[in-house]
């Protein structure tokens, strides 16, 4: 019995061990994750931590008495549902497109969400639970996460509309307090369990509720914004539910999830000039007021034209946007960006913090198309070279190189910084036609007399602007 007991013992030691370690291969996977060329192994090393984490704990792990293993029935039912999530999520990171990256990610965000929520509900009951905030944190955020997730998603794949008013940043904070208070209240009250059990549901459609109307409002550049708050709830409330089941592995993995989501979060509310609370409440909606300004007349300009005026530049910056991802693009202007360095012309890439649907889209689409991360140069530091560029080629890019956003108080994007294209000498812009961005207000760099348009598809464009480049 000494025995067994000693192996119990060594068995618990090796578990909390290997949580440990799963904490330190996530901490490498982040840190990797910060940079293009390690990214992939940065995703290896987390997953091997999960992995990790995963196995000891069906291996070592005791239920109640320190003799009983995981019930055989709940082991196979476990196994089974890591087998169907590996197929679907193997099957889905194969199809899915650069384009729809955004999407999965609030999907991924989703489905973490509701687990969380899932273990809240089922464990506020529990007897044996004695982390009853925890709980009920858990349960709100992974709610929040999950509905405000899915609007984002049907938002992101246009199969849905932003629904902005003035009165919903009211109604955005009117549930954000009910949230706040029913948490309060089932702290404090002393009703039965079976009525808590209904305040909790109730709390539950609540959380559910604000999720979609705290998204419904947000478009233009504060969607990326919103996707990395929405990650990081995730991460939160999957902490949330490391602390009910006392689960260190589960506590770090949301700790660090949780905490690069609202790094980012707050680093992109700080490049935007916007306060995190402004995101919150739904403050940003597209469409916004229309300007006074007049339009002006677009000038186009022949794909001849624009390859002699590249060719024969000293300084061009290329700045990517969620039309140069539809377009898939990136491979054929990283071709003309070799083509452009060997004649002598300087070429780089303007990165805004929201360019494209989420975090660091653009940074993954070009480092996709193994454009050297070097030529990546971030909004801050690629304005004050504008003056001194000849040409700014602006692929798909709308709402991040808007004028407006200085120069018109009208505008919904007022305020926020942008990439100052309109400063270089010459710009070109491509475009398929004069639709307007995802925040959907008018762009009056497209009437700058420095401007000229190259309508098309982007990789049809640059495509022919190779080859046009070629035979100079």
């Amino acid at each position: 019995m000494n025995t067994l007991v000693e192996t119990i013992s060594r068995g618990d030691i090796i578990l909390e061990f290997s949580y440990l370690l799963a904490a330190i291969f996530f901490v490498i996977g982040l840190k990797m994750l910060s940079h293009p060329d390690s990214a992939r192994r940065g995703n290896l090393w987390a997953a091997a931590g999960m992995l990790l984490a995963m196995v000891t704990t069906l291996v070592l792990h005791r239920e109640g008495d320190p003799l009983t293993t995981v019930k055989t029935g709940n082991l196979i039912i476990i196994l089974a549902a890591i087998a169907v999530g590996s197929v679907v999520g193997a099957v889905v990171a194969r199809k899915v497109k650069m384009t729809a990256m955004p999407q999965l990610v609030s999907l991924f965000n989703a489905s973490g969400g509701a687990a969380s929520a899932l273990v809240a509900l089922i464990e506020f009951s529990n007897p044996e639970n004695q982390s009853a905030l925890v709980t009920l944190l858990g349960l709100v955020i992974g709610s929040i996460a999950f509905s405000g997730s899915v609007i984002a998603y049907g938002k992101l794949d246009g199969k849905m509309k932003d629904i902005f008013a003035k009165w919903m940043s009211y109604v955005n904070l009117l549930f954000m307090f009910a949230v706040i208070a029913g948490v309060v209240f089932l702290m404090i009250t002393n009703a039965p369990m079976e009525t808590k059990q209904v305040l909790v549901y109730a709390l539950l459609g609540l959380s559910l509720v604000y999720g979609i109307t705290f998204v419904m409002p947000i478009g233009g550049a504060d969607m990326p914004v919103v996707i990395s708050l929405l990650n990081s709830f995730t991460g939160i409330a999957a902490a949330m539910a490391g602390f009910i089941y006392q689960n260190q592995a589960m506590i770090l993995g949301g700790i660090f999830v949780g905490a690069a989501g609202m790094i980012l979060t707050l680093l992109m509310c700080k490049a935007m000039n916007r306060s995190l609370l402004n995101v919150i409440i739904g403050a940003f909606g597209g469409g916004g007021a229309g300007s006074d300004k007049e339009a002006g007349t677009i000038k186009e300009v022949t794909v001849t034209d624009a390859a002699v005026l590249l060719s024969y530049s000293s300084k061009v910056v290329i700045v990517p946007g969620y039309g140069l991802a539809v377009a898939q693009a990136q491979h054929v202007c990283n071709e003309m960006e070799k083509l452009l360095e060997s004649n002598g012309v300087e070429v780089k890439y303007a990165i805004h913090p929201v360019a494209g649907r989420m975090p660091g889209h653009m940074n993954v689409l070009l480092a996709e198309a193994d454009v050297p991360y070097d030529k990546l140069v971030e909004m801050d530091e690629i304005n004050p070279d504008m003056p001194n560029t000849d040409v700014v080629v602006v692929i798909g890019a709308n709402d991040v190189v808007n004028p407006a956003a200085f120069d018109d108080p009208s505008s919904p994007i007022y305020g926020m910084p942008i990439i100052k294209a309109y400063e270089a000498k010459n710009i070109i812009v491509m475009k398929r036609g004069m639709g307007k961005g995802y925040a959907a207000i008018e762009n009056f760099l497209f009437y700058d007399e420095k401007t000229r348009m190259l309508f098309g598809n982007a990789r049809d464009s640059l495509q022919k602007l190779v080859t046009e480049i070629k035979s100079l």
